[in-house]
């Protein structure tokens, strides 16, 4: 593996922690005050620089390193998470997501607003509070000159920090937890571009510490190996972030090294322990002292001496191993039940916990192109089975049967690999919604619900765009401002709310928000004036909703950066269309609006009902088909100069004839000598979708027709069969907007149906 692909797999990390470091600071604004919590917030933005620092990523190591510090002080209980330190927190994650994205993309991030976080950083972690109503970073005012700082060996300048600002004046810095540390690396850890003695310098800002180096395996030069290692180190440490504090120094390094952290019994704890202090006569000086340094003994007494001396202080030692040993089994016993409980805990966690690889998406893509292939192939075979053995009990048939549930169970698998969980997109949104809201001053909280919700990857990768839309539209359009809203009786800051979940083989994805809702007179004088719609026009009220779907729509009094141009819902319908998905609206003026967008959980395969139409083999979603039903001829009505109408149980409902729509006959077929699939439509209503008969149910392979064809208007996709023609799978939103009155962009050509 290469350098490269190192990289490559700690910009991927990166993207994992970021969402950790993301999702616990939401939780801890909404109040959670889990140690745990915070923990995993730290930790993310300590792997992060860690990671940085190994591949030289200075400007991204730095502001970490700030943010880092900042967050220990939160950590220690030093600084408390209130609302306005969260905000410059939750800032700090978007700037940090901003310089890994630029060291990946080899972009840059403003300085302006890198400076102006740190500095309210330092301002938080020094004990300085910031204004509630602290600007953007980038609309801070011009920067003072700054005073040239020292900078240490590897050129970052040192914050001016320390932990004894906040040290209580009662309790002295020496009684804090004193260890001492074994540290020996192995050739491995240079040979990944780790260096000690960078570890002992970040291991120096810990806490107070003294050093000293082993020299004594270092060989003659002409016998050294460059790739060994040769030094150790023995470091006595007082800190008070403790043996995790320690560890945490040596995180990327623990597995290349031989690290032992012992703490050292000070008189204190001793007698907290009811441990004897026996005075030990030994001074880490002497370590400084090389072979040819020990002293020379005058007389065979004054070694003598020595050597009882010597004899003396083992014997003390001896006596200070027992009394700890002793004080340890002590503590051992009395903690067994918990302990037992614990371990039990992380045996359970550690059981329900799978095991995970990383797998480029390229080699699953392939993997299920070939099980599509061979769903396929499994279709032929059926199928040419089924046509020369009438009785159909043969061995053969019955194998095939079993292969055919197999080769299901392998498609059904195979999907579920690339299925991933929506939580990477929702917490995209509350980034957006932050940086909207502090835009137009308003006050919004994001709420998401079922993050875990699974959807084929292809899905997801095209949610985020009509999200963002969405998103912005329900911040800018959708939310009052608080002075509106305390007007109303509501609570200042409004919410929206994010969720996701399965219904029928779909996803359901709600963005509600507790806003004014929609304007429907506004709306529909808007459509007016735009020549959307006639003025005498007779629309129900989920119809005037569907006008802010209308290109170039926009009820905006002005164009800003957030909105007004009209180029907003409609991409939203577009790309929600394109998905095979539908989008609905339903809106109450004073409480607010919901838009419900419906969506097939994978692109690469669905479950169809085969039909015919003029002599054409048309597959029709079945997730789209209510029910299916013969046609009477006391059930149709007509209505208009071309409209019929099908009554269904007490009911009625339009009428459309597939082969009319699609141009593949001239006039309208006799509704009574078909069959009519009831469907819903994008708006919610139902259509009746004529055919002349119904094949069959089955699943098919989605093959791309714009990629190998062109687009085709009124169909979503194509599909191959088991006889080997290639079928046409129908867009029933467009069919059904075509019944509407609005017409398909362009004839369609029989040629394209093979």
């Amino acid at each position: 593996m290469d350098m490269n692909e190192i990289k490559e797999i700690f910009f991927q990390e990166c993207e994992e922690q970021l969402a950790e470091l993301e999702s616990g600071l939401l939780k801890l604004n909404d109040g959670d005050r889990d140690p745990e919590t915070v923990n995993a917030v730290f930790r993310a933005v300590h792997s992060i620089k860690g990671g940085a620092g190994a591949f030289g990523l200075d400007d991204l190591v730095a502001f970490a390193h700030v943010f880092e510090t900042t967050l220990d002080c939160v950590r220690s209980n030093k600084l408390e998470p209130t609302q306005d330190v969260l905000k410059v927190m939750l800032r700090s994650a978007d700037v940090l997501a901003d310089l890994t994205n630029a060291a990946r993309d080899g972009g840059s991030v403003d300085d302006s607003r890198t400076r102006g976080l740190v500095k309210e950083l330092e301002a938080l972690a020094n004990g300085e509070a910031v204004p509630a109503s602290a600007p953007a970073p980038v609309a801070v005012k011009a920067p003072e000159p700054v005073k040239a700082k020292p900078t240490d060996e590897s050129g970052f300048e040192p914050i001016p920090f320390s932990f004894s600002d906040f040290a209580d004046e009662t309790t002295p810095l020496m009684e804090a937890p004193s260890f001492q540390i074994s540290f020996k690396p192995h050739a491995s850890l240079y040979s990944k571009g780790n260096e000690a003695a960078l570890l002992l310098r970040d291991l120096s800002r810990v806490g107070d510490m003294s050093i000293n180096c082993d020299m004594s395996a270092l060989p003659s030069l002409d016998k050294m190996d460059p790739e060994a290692a040769y030094f150790s180190w023995t470091v006595s440490i007082t800190t008070e972030k403790g043996e995790e504090g320690i560890r945490s120094v040596f995180e990327f390094a623990e597995w290349d090294c031989d690290l032992d952290i012992a703490p050292l019994v000070s008189e204190a704890t001793a007698e907290a322990e009811e441990l004897p202090m026996i005075p030990v006569p030994f001074d880490l000086s002497a370590l400084d002292s090389g072979p040819e340094e020990q002293p020379a003994f005058e007389s065979v007494a004054a070694q003598t001496s020595f050597v009882a001396e010597a004899v003396e202080t083992a014997v003390a030692t001896t006596q200070i191993a027992q009394s700890v040993n002793a004080a340890i089994e002590k503590r051992e016993a009395a903690a067994a039940p918990a302990a037992a409980a614990q371990a039990n805990a992380n045996a359970a966690a550690n059981a329900s916990a799978g095991q995970t690889i990383r797998v480029d998406l390229d080699r699953v893509d392939r993997l299920i192109n070939l099980v599509g292939e061979l769903v396929i192939n499994q279709a032929m075979l059926s199928q040419s089975v089924i046509e020369n053995d009438a009785s159909g009990t043969s061995a053969v048939n019955m194998g095939l049967d079993e292969l055919q549930q197999l080769t299901r169970e392998i498609q059904d698998s195979v999907m579920a690999i690339r299925a991933q969980p929506v939580k990477p997109v929702f917490q995209r949104m509350s980034r957006i919604v932050r940086e909207v809201a502090d835009m137009i001053g308003k006050q919004i909280r994001l709420v998401t619900e079922g993050e875990n919700t699974e959807v084929d990857k292809t899905v997801i990768d095209k949610l985020a765009e009509p999200l963002t839309h969405m998103i912005r539209n329900a911040v800018d359009h959708g939310i009052e401002t608080p002075e509106k809203r305390e007007a109303a009786g509501k609570n200042p800051e409004g919410t929206i709310k994010l969720s996701a979940k399965h219904r029928s083989g779909r996803i359901l994805i709600e963005l509600q928000d507790d806003g004014a809702g929609i304007n429907r007179e506004r709306v529909r004088q808007k459509a007016i004036d735009n020549d959307l719609i006639a003025a005498d026009a007779n629309l129900t009220d989920e119809e005037i909703d569907n006008l802010i779907f209308a290109p170039g729509f926009s009820t905006a009094d002005k164009i800003s950066d957030i909105s007004g141009r009209g180029v907003g819902m409609d991409v939203v319908k577009r790309s929600i269309q394109a998905l095979g998905g539908r989008i609905n609206i339903s809106s109450r003026p004073g409480f607010g609006s919901t838009f419900t967008m419906s969506l097939p959980l994978t692109l690469a395969v669905l479950d169809g009902m085969v039909v015919t139409v003029a002599g054409q083999t048309l597959v029709v979603p079945l997730t789209a088909i209510v029910e299916t039903l013969q046609p009477e001829a006391k059930n149709i009505h007509s209505f208009g100069a071309n409209q019929r109408l099908i009554s269904i149980r007490n009911s009625f409902c339009p009428l459309v004839d597939v082969g009319r729509v699609l141009n593949f006959r001239p006039t309208q077929a006799d509704p009574v000598e078909g069959v009519a699939l009831l469907v819903e439509s994008e708006g919610g209503g139902q259509r009746a979708l004529m055919v002349d008969a119904i094949q069959g149910q089955r699943q098919v392979v989605i093959k791309s027709l714009e990629a190998n064809y062109t687009h085709v208007p009124g169909i979503a996709a194509a599909t191959i069969l088991g006889d080997g023609r290639v079928a046409l799978i129908l867009d029933v939103d467009a069919i059904v907007s075509a019944s509407r009155g609005q017409p398909l962009k362009q004839e369609m050509s029989l040629a394209a149906t093979g």
